[in-house]
């Protein structure tokens, strides 16, 4: 991370950097958690009501299919967990980013790193989905505050241009590294479930996929008393020169151009991402044998079939096959490290895409012009991947399935490390938290979020249907992708000197 005209990174800067990327990594781990681990989190969270419900006459066994992918109850929970901890998220880091800029950037990154490593660790041990809920809630506070922190202290810890550029750029390319490590850690949770101990009287991988995400914790504890505060933040709040930040000067005539216009432009990048790529899960899988969504779905049923065996018997009822509850268990077990794997395709191509960002932004002088770089081959390709997968789910086509989501993680994820590096640029010292806050979580968090919302609330449908999940998604992502194409016309180039911003 050395240049010709930066000095080499000392010790702490290096501490300092790692700190930075681990935070990154698992911003993103936890972000992607949720699209590998709410099906079957839902089916077996749901699972004790509909017994009681058919126990009491109230319902039909056929019932349960109102808990798949589409169904009516699966829908109404998917979205409540997409968006609602978005939400929540959104509206604490833009409290959070308000901190930033008045206790500083350390203290507030060190707390909310803290804080999602607990909602985490908690949410392995949930028994209902409301519980579910609010842990994801508390997982999203703490991962919409750390990303403004760590980008705020990243920008102002190496004021010189082409430091500043490198440093932002590939230590969020570690933001990749975490999708590829909850992929492989949800493959991993799969395949050694029966292993593990016993949470909840079971052995399911989504509960073991969500306890990991304590790790980045670890770490922290230890390194957290010889991480500095920002220089510019500490010189300015020392010599009283420091203003209060305010949320009502990020909307003044100097301003509010660039709140806007940053704001939805980064909710454009979110709803590519989260009203199609992150519902991929849900689309390709098959949570447990005997599924009604099996269209498309071979390689996933014959995986999960070969891991637990034979049938013990037929259903006096329907004549079909009748499987034991641990059975479906480890059936869904290994479904879900399949899809994961799909997942893990698509990290590998946002880890590209991230590297490209960070190569390129030292590189390309205009910022529009860098962003259209990614912006503008996704406005095409990924509508377009998931029209054809929806037809393709009728056909053994999941390799190329994963080629496709490859090249749409190197384009949509490209887009995410440019806002790390842009937004800092842009506001000034003391709006800085503040100013990155309302584009990440007002912007990211909440509008871009409900991309995820719009996509699930419109694929709804009697009889779960992956293919309208897809072709409703396509509808969506092709709409937030226009509208951000249009505006990064009105994108502000900022100053790229050796000088902080403003």
């Amino acid at each position: 991370m050395s240049s010709p005209s930066a000095p080499r990174l000392t010790g702490v800067q290096w501490l300092v950097c790692v700190i930075a990327a681990i935070g990154f990594a698992f911003d993103i781990y936890e972000l992607l958690m949720l699209p590998l681990i709410i099906k079957p989190a839902v089916a077996a969270l749901s699972e004790p009501i509909i017994l009681q419900l058919i126990k009491d006459g109230t319902t039909r066994p056929d019932a349960m299919k109102l808990w798949l992918p589409g169904g009516t109850e699966y829908v109404a929970w998917a979205r409540t967990l997409f968006f609602v901890p978005a939400l929540v998220g959104g509206i604490f880091g833009l409290w959070g980013g308000w901190l930033t800029d008045r206790l500083g950037r350390r203290r507030v990154l060190t707390f909310s790193i803290l804080l999602y490593a607990f909602g985490a660790f908690a949410a392995g041990f949930v028994t209902s989905l409301s519980q579910l809920l609010v842990c994801r809630c508390f997982v999203f506070v703490g991962v919409c505050v750390e990303f403004v922190a760590a980008v705020a202290w990243l920008a102002e810890l190496f004021p010189i241009h082409h430091q500043r550029e490198k440093v932002l750029g590939w230590t969020q390319a570690f933001s990749s590294l975490g999708g590829l490590m909850v992929a492989g850690m949800n493959i991993m949770a799969g395949k050694l479930a029966s292993e593990l101990p016993e949470i909840a009287g079971g052995h399911e991988a989504w509960r073991y996929t969500l306890i990991s995400g304590v790790i980045p914790a670890l770490p922290l504890l230890l390194i957290r008393p010889f991480l500095p505060e920002s220089p510019e933040w500490q010189k300015k709040k020392d010599a009283g020169t420091l203003k209060r930040p305010s949320i009502a000067e990020l909307f003044s005539p100097a301003l509010c151009k660039t709140t806007i216009v940053t704001t939805l432009i980064f909710a454009a990048s979110y709803g590519l991402a989260l009203g199609a790529i992150q519902q991929l899960p849900s689309i390709i899988g098959a949570r447990a044998l005997g599924s009604p969504a099996e269209s498309g779905q071979k390689e996933i049923i014959a995986a999960a079939k070969a891991k637990v065996g034979e049938p013990g018997g037929k259903n006096a009822k329907t004549g079909k096959p009748e499987y034991t509850p641990k059975q479906k268990m480890e059936a869904g077990n290994e479904s879900d490290a399949v899809v994961a794997g799909v997942t893990l395709w698509q990290e590998l191509g946002g880890l590209l895409g991230r590297a490209l960002l960070a190569i390129l932004a030292i590189r390309i002088v205009s910022r529009r012009n860098l962003f259209r770089i990614f912006q503008i081959p996704s406005l095409f390709v990924v509508p377009a991947l998931f029209v054809w997968i929806g037809s393709a789910l009728q056909t053994d086509s999941l390799m190329m399935i994963k080629i496709g989501i490859f090249v749409a993680g190197v384009l949509v994820v490209g887009q995410f490390s440019f806002w790390g590096n842009y937004i800092p640029l842009v506001f000034p010292v003391h709006l800085r938290g503040t100013g990155e806050s309302f584009a990440a979580n007002i912007g990211g968090r909440v509008i871009g979020t409900a991309a995820a919302y719009l996509t699930i609330t419109f694929s709804e449908s009697a009889t779960p249907d992956p293919a309208r999940i897809a072709y409703v998604g396509a509808c969506v992502a092709a709409a937030y992708a226009v509208v951000g194409t249009i505006l990064t016309g009105m994108l502000p180039e900022p100053n790229l000197g050796d000088e902080s911003a403003h």
